[in-house]
């Protein structure tokens, strides 16, 4: 991948870092400079931190494109448990995976930059299993009580699943196509929680 200009340090007083804004600079140097070839000195560096600062935010390299995932997967929890009890199952399911997957219009470039690289770059692909584990768990534990199940059995566990399928077919093709609307794509690929395969697609 082509080298790029590295974002400089600031000057002046340094301004206080967020997980939000180390990760969006870490982004920007991986989609410039590429992701193996940056460092983690090099993100610090760019944020004005020390090494040791960064591991305040992430554990790893591979954990910078995620942003905050732990506050996004509260929120999430949070959507789901202020669902009205007499929501279907799969108009909340589509809620969520919408209200989970959308952002302001001005983040859509780094947002695409994110994601481009967590679906594309082979090195990010274990650690994105680990956090895929994390989101299909919610999902699952919402099913579960829903279904009245407990969230490792099968029901529960193979929603978790289709609605990560789903997402993550409308990021592909989002990514693919810059004509696209990705919460059209989310609509559309959740119309088979309601009539299935052979329903209306």
């Amino acid at each position: 991948m082509a080298s790029g200009p590295t974002p400089s340090r600031p000057t002046g007083r340094r301004p206080s870092t967020t997980r939000g804004q180390l990760s969006d600079l870490g982004i920007e140097l991986f989609t410039s400079k590429g992701f193996d070839e940056t460092s983690i000195d090099d993100i610090a560096d760019a944020a004005g931190i020390a090494r040791r600062t960064f591991f305040r935010y992430f554990p790893s390299k591979n954990a910078v494109p995620w942003g905050d995932f732990d506050n996004q997967l509260a929120a999430l929890r949070a959507h789901l448990d202020g669902l009205p009890v007499d929501i279907g199952l799969a108009e909340a399911l589509r809620s969520a995976l919408l209200q989970f997957n959308t952002f302001p219009p001005e983040e859509a470039a780094v947002h695409r930059e994110r994601m481009a690289l967590i679906l594309g770059n082979p090195a990010l692909q274990s650690y994105s299993m680990v956090m895929y584990e994390g989101w299909r768990l919610v999902i699952a534990e919402y099913v579960a009580v829903r279904t009245k199940r407990a969230p490792t059995d099968h029901l529960p566990r193979t929603v978790g699943w289709i609605l990560l399928g789903i997402a993550i077919s409308a990021y592909e093709q989002w990514l693919a196509d810059d004509e696209s609307s990705l919460v059209e794509l989310l609509h559309d690929g959740t119309s088979i929680l309601n009539g299935g395969l052979d329903g209306p697609l």
